[in-house]
């Protein structure tokens, strides 16, 4: 990079968190002149006020000699002296020489140092303190720094010496310690003016210093530079990756030593231009255009060169260009290899994903040969065995598997010479590729096709086709499950010219091996999915029973994953009702389906007893919990409830009465209905919505809703597979639901092919039982109902009116049967239960003869013996009626017994029936 370059970037001490402060090279260095200059000027200013303070403490002792002196050798000085009033005489004139030559004082003292005069008058007469010896003996002249009373001063001793010789006094001259030490002072702000104006100009000079120290470190400390130093050192000497640095102007900066070897650079190419530098065209086109590259391969003499590009500032214009470069020589010879198998691993990886997506064993084998072909082969076909196919259990043996079915065919084009699928494939002549594989159960190739004696003997008219074609190459390879021949794989190459070789065995063993995994567990399932629907179809309702309450149609479906326990069912009930459910155990498989099955059956043993839908779900709830207990104990138990997932089971269960139109319905977690009115408006009518079957929550007591239904109406009952499904919850699927039952005046039949036209997916996750009633309501003309008071002698008047009843509803050959049968109800009802007392007929597709009571007691049959007056009266109901029964209801209870219409109504043979009346006194 240039001055220009650097000076246009960006500081890096910006942004990176490089200070300006002490810890750079460039803060030490400014600190460090600032603190030399700081104490040279003190250092400078301390001499300068010491040597001032001594130059003018010698010019005080200068002139105070000089002063004393003269005034010592002034005319007349020896006579004033020996004068009577010498003070008197000298006084005035020692003052004024003071004042004219500005000592601080001029004292003029006697030989024995008494003052004669002084500045102060009032020292005057008072004797001077210090030695005087030197003047007054030795007779000399002197300067001393005198400190004592009356002040510290620099002072001169002179002695007076008269004509004779003699020291008639001394002159003491001098300036006071005080006053040159304002003089001093008095020098002190200029002296600290120039020191502090230097100080500013060493710190100015310091940080003029110090900033383009900073530049040119940009703002690093000791410690960086050291690594920065030690980095250089390791990319131009040890790193193993050639690095080249180029300037804006496609100038070398740099260039390590690994660059130098592999692109023969000079020690002079640093500073020359990318294109002097005898690099490859390509390289000095990509270094000049400022793009950047990323493992190009670029030339250089008798090597091939990985090379990246970067340039070395992120922003701006003007940016030089970093290449790193490693030699790729010695990695081309193995690059094809490197790839081929790359190619394959993630081949391998592919098939694991896209082999065995269905349990199915057909669509399996096609994914291994989709997956085969282009990539590995150019025509892939996949036989299985028959057993495979049905999903029974393979044939042991090579023997069994010398003729197989062509389940799947892949190629590059659809005009293959091969046979189609479908076919069945013999394997006759044992030295066929194909034997040899299923003799040896591994991978057989042949990589041409023409020498294969063997082959072209299997099949000679198809050996020529395919050869003509340009077939030149096979691998054939087994497909082997748990040891157990299931089929084989023949990968065919037409188009490639490369044969299958050696290296290639290994790859096809381990496809293959992943394929008969993914095909086996097809088989299993597809095993076990037909187990299961052949047991939940024989379980459910093959025919509907005869009922003239509603108008049924209905669908079941089984789920595409596995067989679940989705069932549904109508039940004719005493009264011409119905009872309409449907239910779904959680699960699935054949434990789900076996219990879908119980709980069917346990379902219509529970509904002879008569009961309300909630007292019927309660049985089942508590059956269900014995039936889970009992199927889940030990390990073994409990950890096929775990795989299979069985927690419970749901229902509903409807009774419909076409009498009065009334329906209960109670549900076991099981959702609710949807009711259609003969309008077609659509309802989901709120129901207490119960537990599931089997939680242990027997406690919990079911609830039943009463509906009333129009005749005409649609009551469609479902399983949760209908609303649920991929991607779709349930408040949707009701949404429609709703939306496709509200098309008005379709029968049953196109409303359950309306619903699931619309609602069923490809690929069901969940069993689909759908139910769909339409309501009927029973004529009026055809139920007679009386109130019977409790005196035994109403009983023939009902008995009479009822006949009457038959007589006109043409059923005269029942009435004798009938007759007796009222009769002995009615009977046992006056004498045994309590108010209200009433009989019904209903006319249906039998005649029910029903009489009602509020008592709970129940009748029993029994046989008398030979000398009892009664007993016989049950005896002879259940011998005449087609069924008999009782049903509960809230309060009280009904007996019930049913005639077929059609019947001649004779006595059963061996049987003397005494006349009615008679019977009427006959006890139960």
């Amino acid at each position: 990079m240039t001055a220009r370059d650097r000076g246009k970037g960006r500081d890096p001490a910006k942004g990176k968190g490089r200070g300006t402060g002490l810890g750079s090279v460039a803060g030490q260095v400014f600190a460090l002149e600032a603190l030399i200059a700081l104490l040279v000027i003190v250092a400078a200013v301390l001499v300068t006020f010491f040597q001032a303070r001594s130059d003018t403490e010698r010019d005080a002792r200068i002139r105070s000699l000089a002063v004393a002196e003269a005034f010592a050798h002034a005319p007349g000085i020896d006579a004033a002296l020996t004068s009577p009033d010498p003070t008197a005489a000298l006084q005035s004139r020692a003052e004024a020489t003071r004042k004219s030559t500005g000592v601080d004082f001029i004292a003029v003292l006697s030989p024995s140092g008494v003052r004669y005069t002084d500045s102060r008058p009032e020292l005057i007469g008072q004797k001077a303190t210090g030695d005087l010896s030197r003047a007054t003996v030795e007779g000399q002249a002197y300067t001393e720094l005198f400190r004592g009373a009356p002040n510290d001063a620099v002072r001169a001793v002179v002695p007076v010496v008269d004509d004779k010789g003699r020291i008639v006094g001394l002159v003491s001259s001098g300036i006071e310690v005080e006053s040159i030490s304002h003089a001093v002072q008095g020098r002190l702000p200029l002296l600290i003016g120039v020191a502090g104006g230097a100080l500013a100009a060493a710190v100015g000079g310091a940080a003029l210093v110090s900033r383009r120290l900073r530049r040119q470190t940009h703002g690093l400390g000791p410690a960086e530079m050291t690594r920065m130093k030690e980095h250089h050192e390791a990319v131009l000497h040890a790193v193993r990756e050639g690095v080249l640095i180029v300037d804006a102007d496609h100038r070398l900066l740099l260039a390590n030593d690994e660059a130098r070897r592999l692109l023969g650079l000079t020690a002079e190419a640093e500073a020359r231009h990318v294109s002097e530098l005898g690099l490859d065209p390509r390289t000095v086109e990509l270094l000049e255009s400022g793009r950047s590259a990323t493992d190009e391969v670029h030339r250089a003499g008798d090597r091939l060169l990985a090379v990246s590009v970067r340039p070395t500032l992120t922003h701006g214009s003007e940016s030089g260009c970093v290449m790193t470069m490693r030699d790729t020589t010695e990695l081309a010879a193995v690059t094809g290899r490197a790839a081929v198998a790359r190619g394959r691993l993630q081949l391998l990886y592919e098939a694991g994903v896209r082999i065995g997506t269905t349990l199915e064993v057909v669509r399996t084998a096609e994914e291994l040969a989709e997956v085969a072909v282009p990539r590995f082969a150019d025509f892939a076909t996949v036989e299985l065995l028959e057993p495979v196919l049905r999903g029974e259990e393979p044939p042991e043996g090579a023997a069994a598997s010398a003729e197989m079915r062509r389940t799947a065919l892949s190629g590059l084009r659809p005009d293959q010479p091969l046979q189609p699928v479908g076919d069945t494939v013999h394997f006759d002549v044992r030295n066929t590729p194909m034997a040899k594989a299923l003799g040896a159960g591994h991978a057989v190739v042949e990589p041409v096709l023409a020498a294969a004696e063997g082959w072209r003997a299997q099949d000679p008219e198809g050996a020529a086709q395919a050869l003509a074609y340009g077939m030149h190459s096979l691998l054939t390879v087994p497909l082997l499950a748990r040891g157990v021949i299931l089929g084989m794989a023949n990968f065919w190459r037409a188009d490639t010219p490369e044969p299958f070789g050696e290296e290639d065995l290994s790859f096809a063993e381990e496809l293959a091996a992943r394929a008969a995994v993914a095909i086996d567990n097809a088989r299993r399932f597809t095993r076990e999915h037909a187990m299961a629907v052949t047991l939940q179809r024989s379980l459910l309702p093959r025919v509907l029973p005869e009922q003239s309450a509603v108008e049924v149609a209905y669908r079941y479906l089984p789920a595409k994953a596995g067989v679940g326990g989705d069932w549904f069912d109508v039940i004719p009930l005493p009264g011409a009702r119905v009872a309409l459910v449907v239910g779904d155990v959680v699960g699935h498989g054949l434990h789900a389906a076996a219990t879908m099955g119980r709980l069917r059956t346990a379902v219509h043993n529970f509904s002879t007893l008569d009961v309300p839908p909630e007292e019927l779900l309660g049985h089942l709830d508590e059956l269900t919990g014995r039936i889970e207990n009992g199927d889940t104990e030990g390990a073994a138990g409990e950890a096929r409830r775990r795989d299979e997932g069985i927690t419970g089971a749901t229902c509903l269960y409807a009774i419909y009465d076409p009498a009065s139109g009334l329906c209960q319905v109670a549900s076991a977690g099981h959702p609710g209905p949807a009711l259609v009115g003969p309008d077609g408006r659509v309802e989901f009518p709120e129901l207490s919505p119960g537990l599931p079957l089997g939680l242990g929550l027997g406690d919990v007591p079911f609830e039943s809703t009463e509906l009333w239904l129009p005749e005409g109406s649609k009551l469609v009952l479902f399983t949760d597979g209908l609303l649920e499904d991929h991607g779709r919850d349930i408040d949707t699927g009701l949404g429609l639901l709703r939306s496709t039952l509200s098309r008005a005046d379709r029968s049953p039949e196109q409303t359950c092919a309306d619903v699931l036209a619309t609602l069923l997916s490809p690929t069901p996750r969940d069993d689909i039982a759908l139910l769909v009633a339409q309501t009927r309501l029973l004529d009026r003309n055809r139920i007679a109902e009386w109130e019977v008071p409790r005196d035994p002698s109403a009983v023939s008047p009902v008995r009479n009116a009822a006949a009457a009843k038959l007589s006109e509803w043409g059923l005269d050959g029942l009435a004798f049967t009938a007759e007796l049968i009222l009769s002995e109800l009615i009977t046992n009802a006056v004498r045994y239960g309590a108010d209200p007392v009433r009989v019904r007929l209903l006319h249906d597709r039998t005649l029910i003869c029903e009489v009602s009571d509020g008592s709970s007691t129940s009748p029993h049959l029994r046989h008398a013996a030979a000398t009892d007056e009664g007993g016989r009266g049950l005896y002879l109901v259940a011998q005449y009626a087609e069924r008999w029964g009782t049903r509960y209801a809230r309060r009280g209870k009904t007996i019930w017994a049913e005639l077929r219409v059609g019947a001649d109504g004779s006595e059963p043979v061996a049987m003397v029936v005494p006349d009615l009346d008679a019977l009427e006194d006959l006890a139960w």
